[in-house]
C-alpha cells in the first residue's frame, strides 16, 4: 500500500517524498493499527489521513473542532480533484440531508464533522449505512483534561465506535502534546501506537523582545514587511480593537478577529485575510486553529500567551509552507499579572494549580538566555539536537551596558516615594517634572528628584518596564497599579547585584523581493478571485518560490515543482508556464542568475544558521571526499541527496581552495578550444550567451571549469 500512497502523494499533492513521520504513520494505518500522530504545525498531518482515505474503500470521517477548518480543508481537497464534504451547523437541515444521502451513496472519500455532531443520536444512526474504514481525530489534544484546550465534546468520540460495526481504524493527530497529554489521548481512544516527530521547526526564527516600546517595534516591523502576511495575537478583545485602530490609522491593511464581533464580521474579516485582501490579522486566541493559510510569514504575540502549548501552536501558524518565517513575542511587564488575574477568575477551580504552573513555564521561556528552539523542544519532553542558530538568543550580538547606577536611582526613588505610586509618577519625579502631582506630595524635595532629567519621560518609563521584566520591580494590582522593589531589586539597591542591559532589538525584513515571485503572486490572486478560494489553495508560496528557481517552461518541468500534482498542472499549469516564459523573454539574464543562485544557495550558509554534516566538516568537503573515492558526480548527488548542480558547485569551490580536481576527465582537452571560441565570441560577462553557442553536452560546470583553469 505504501507504493500506492507514494503515487497518490505525487499525483494529487505534487510531492516526491514524504516528510518526517508521515511514512511511519501511514505504515501503522495501513496495518490497521490505531495510532496517535504528533507533528508540529505545518508538518503535514492532514496527508496522514487524506492519503489512506483515497486508498481505502468507503468514506473516511474527519472530526475537526472548527467550521473554518472544515471549509478550508474541503476547498483545498476539491481543488485537487478529491471528493470531500463537511456537515456542520453552518448548513440548513435540507443541505445536511442532501450531503448525508450522497455520503451514503459513496460519493465522497472524506467527510468532515464537528465533535458536537456526535451528540446527536439521529446522526449516529445515519452512520450505520456508511462504510467507514478510518476515523481521523484532528486537534486530538482537546480530548485531554491535562491539555491546554480541553473540550468536553471530544469525550463523545468514543461513542461513535459503538455505532460502527466495522471497527474503523482510529488516527488521532495533534501538534502540541506533552507526554502526559499523549498518554491521556491514547487511553481515551484505545490507541497503542504513536508517532512523535521532532518539535523543531527549522524554518522558524523565534524571538523574545522585552523591555522595549511594543507599539514602536510593531509599527516598524510591519512597515518593513508590508507585503508579507502575518498574525498579531493579543490577550484581550480590548487590546485587539486598540491595535486594529492603530494599524488602520497607519494605513496598514489589517483585519481583526475576536469572540465579541458578530458572526458575519468575523467571517468577513477571516475571508479578507485568507484571500490576501488584508495582510495582517489582529486577533485573540479565538483565531487560527485549523486555519490552513500556508503563506503566513510572521506571527507576533503582542502579549505573552498563558502557556507554552498555546504559544507553540499559535507561533507555528507561521511558515506552514516550509519557507523561512519569524515568530516574535513582545514581552511586557504586566503580562504575567494579567494572566494570573484571568486564571484566578476561572470557574474551573481544580485547574488553577495546573494553569499557574504552565504560566510559570511560559515566563521562564521569556527570560531564558538559552536557545529558544531548544527550550521549546525540551518542554515537550524531547532531547534538543543542539542550538538552532536562528533565534534571538542564538544570534544576539548586542553589547551589554552596565546600568547598575541608573537602576539604583530608580529603585531608590520608588522606596523614597513609599512604594505607593505607579511607574508614570516615578518617571515624572526622576525627570524633574514640575507637575502638580509631583509638587503636592513634595516629591520635588526628594534626593532622587531630577536625577534622570537628561532622559525623556518615555525613556525612563521604558527603563522602569525593563526593570519590571527583570523582576527587580514588582506590580501591585488594583484600581491604580503601584510598583514596589522586589527582593531581587533590594540586592541591586544594596550593591550586592549588578544590572546590565542590551541595546534595543531592531525590526528586520523577512525576505528580499523577487519581481518574478510578485508576478506569480498576482496571477495566483487573480485566479483565486475568479474561483473564490484563498490564493494559497491555488499554489503555496513554497511552490511559487520553487517556480522562481526552476523556471518551468513545459508540463514535465512544472511537475517537478514542489506542490504541483497532475490535477493542478492540468487546471493551472499553462497560465503559470506562459507567465514564466514571458518573464524570461523580458529578462533573459534571469536563467543564468537562477542557476548560479541555486548552486550558491546551497553552499553559502545563512548567517547564524551554519549547519555541519555529522562528521563536522563543511558540506563541499564531504562532496570532495566522495569524489576522491571514485564516485561519479551523479552518484554523489544521489548518495548525498543533493542536486547535480550543487555537486558541481562544490567541486568548483574545492578547486578554488587548492584541492585537486581531475580536469582531464571533467573538462576533456578536445572541449577546451570549443569553449575558448565561444568565449571569444560572447565575451566573459555572462555564462548564458557562452552556453547558447555550445553543444548541449558542454555544461555550465565545464564552462566554469574552463574559467578556473585560465585564471591560474
Amino acid at each position: 500500500m505504501l507504493e500506492a500512497a507514494q503515487q497518490i502523494l505525487k499525483t494529487y499533492f505534487g510531492y516526491d517524498e514524504f516528510r518526517q513521520g508521515q511514512k511511519a504513520t501511514l505504515e501503522h494505518v495501513f496495518k490497521g493499527e490505531n495510532t496517535l500522530c504528533v507533528m508540529p504545525t505545518g508538518g503535514g498531518k492532514s496527508l496522514c489521513y487524506q492519503i489512506p482515505a483515497l486508498n481505502f474503500p468507503g468514506t473516511t470521517i474527519v472530526i475537526s473542532p472548527l467550521i473554518s477548518l472544515m471549509k478550508d480543508q474541503v476547498d483545498s481537497l476539491q481543488q485537487l480533484g478529491i471528493a470531500a464534504t463537511y456537515i456542520n451547523s453552518s448548513l440548513t437541515p435540507a443541505e445536511m440531508n442532501e450531503r448525508l444521502t450522497l455520503v451514503q451513496q459513496g460519493t465522497y472519500k472524506l467527510l468532515y464533522i464537528s465533535p458536537e455532531r456526535l451528540e446527536s443520536g439521529m446522526f449516529l444512526d445515519e452512520l450505520k449505512d456508511i462504510e467507514i474504514p478510518l476515523i481521523a481525530v484532528d486537534e486530538a489534544h482537546c480530548i485531554s483534561q491535562w491539555g491546554h484546550d480541553f473540550r468536553p465534546s471530544y469525550r463523545y468520540i468514543s461513542s461513535i465506535l459503538a455505532h460502527i460495526s466495522t471497527k474503523p481504524i482510529i488516527l488521532a493527530l495533534t501538534a502540541t502534546a506533552t507526554a502526559q497529554v499523549r498518554a491521556d489521548i491514547r487511553q481515551s481512544l484505545q490507541i497503542e501506537d504513536e508517532v512523535v516527530t521532532s518539535f523543531e521547526r527549522t524554518n522558524l526564527a523565534f524571538s523574545v523582545v522585552k523591555g522595549q516600546d511594543r507599539d514602536a517595534f510593531l509599527l516598524d516591523y510591519l512597515k518593513q514587511n508590508d507585503k508579507e502576511s502575518g498574525i498579531i495575537y493579543a490577550a484581550t478583545r480590548k487590546t485587539v480593537d486598540q491595535l486594529y485602530q492603530q494599524l488602520q490609522a497607519q494605513n496598514i491593511q489589517a483585519a481583526r478577529y475576536h469572540a465579541g464581533l458578530s458572526d458575519q464580521e468575523r467571517q468577513e474579516m477571516q475571508t479578507a485575510f485568507l484571500q490576501d485582501e488584508k495582510t495582517v490579522m489582529v486577533a485573540t486566541s479565538a483565531f487560527g486553529m485549523g486555519i490552513d493559510k500556508s503563506n503566513v510569514r510572521f506571527v507576533i504575540h503582542y502579549q505573552m500567551p498563558r502557556n507554552m502549548e498555546s504559544y507553540y501552536q499559535e507561533a507555528g501558524r507561521a511558515g506552514r509552507d516550509g519557507l523561512d518565517s519569524t515568530c516574535i513575542l513582545l514581552y511586557g511587564p504586566a503580562d504575567t499579572q494579567i494572566h494570573r488575574f484571568l486564571i484566578d477568575q476561572s470557574w474551573e477551580r481544580e485547574r488553577i494549580p495546573l494553569e499557574l504552573e504552565k504560566l510559570n513555564q511560559m515566563v521562564g521561556f521569556c527570560h531564558t538566555e538559552d536557545c529558544l528552539q531548544s527550550w521549546i523542544v525540551d518542554y515537550f519532553n524531547q532531547e534538543p539536537s543542539g542550538d538552532c542558530g536562528r533565534c534571538s538568543n542564538c544570534t544576539d550580538t548586542r553589547q551589554s551596558v552596565d546600568v547598575t547606577k541608573e537602576a539604583q536611582i530608580v529603585l531608590s526613588c520608588i522606596v523614597r516615594m513609599g512604594q505607593r505610586f505607579g511607574k508614570a509618577a516615578v518617571a515624572k519625579v526622576l525627570t524633574g517634572s514640575k507637575s502638580k502631582s509631583v509638587t503636592q506630595f513634595q516629591f520635588d524635595k526628594l534626593s532622587t528628584y531630577g536625577l534622570l532629567q537628561s532622559e525623556g519621560t518615555k525613556d525612563v518609563t521604558e527603563f522602569i518596564d525593563y526593570l519590571i521584566t527583570e523582576e527587580l520591580i514588582g506590580i501591585e494590582n488594583g484600581q491604580f497599579p503601584t510598583i514596589y522593589v522586589t527582593v531581587k531589586g533590594k540586592e541591586v539597591l544594596t550593591g550586592r547585584q549588578n544590572v546590565s542591559r542590551k541595546e534595543a532589538i531592531q525590526a528586520k525584513t523577512i525576505s528580499k523581493s523577487d519581481p518574478l515571485f510578485e508576478e506569480l503572486r498576482l496571477l495566483r490572486k487573480s485566479i483565486a478571485e475568479q474561483e473564490k478560494v484563498p490564493p494559497f489553495v491555488i499554489f503555496s508560496d513554497s511552490s511559487l518560490q520553487d517556480m522562481c528557481i526552476k523556471l518551468p517552461k513545459t508540463n514535465s518541468e512544472m511537475l517537478n515543482v514542489k506542490g504541483v500534482g497532475e490535477h493542478k498542472l492540468e487546471k493551472y499549469g499553462l497560465e503559470f508556464i506562459q507567465l514564466i516564459r514571458d518573464f524570461c523573454q523580458r529578462n533573459p539574464e534571469r536563467e543564468t542568475q537562477v542557476s548560479l543562485h541555486e548552486a550558491n544557495s546551497v553552499t553559502t550558509p545563512k548567517p547564524h544558521a551554519k549547519k555541519r554534516n555529522p562528521t563536522g566538516s563543511p558540506s563541499h568537503h564531504e562532496t570532495y571526499e566522495k569524489y576522491r573515492s571514485g564516485l561519479s558526480l551523479f552518484e554523489i548527488a544521489k548518495e548525498r541527496d543533493i542536486t547535480l548542480i550543487t555537486v558541481q558547485n562544490h567541486l568548483i569551490r574545492c578547486a578554488e581552495e587548492g584541492l585537486e580536481i581531475d580536469w582531464e576527465n571533467e573538462l576533456p582537452q578536445e572541449v577546451r578550444p570549443v569553449i575558448a571560441k565561444a568565449v571569444q565570441t560572447a565575451g566573459t560577462d555572462k555564462l548564458k550567451p557562452i552556453k547558447e553557442l555550445l553543444p548541449n553536452e558542454i555544461t555550465y560546470f565545464m564552462i566554469r571549469g574552463y574559467f578556473f583553469l585560465n585564471s591560474k
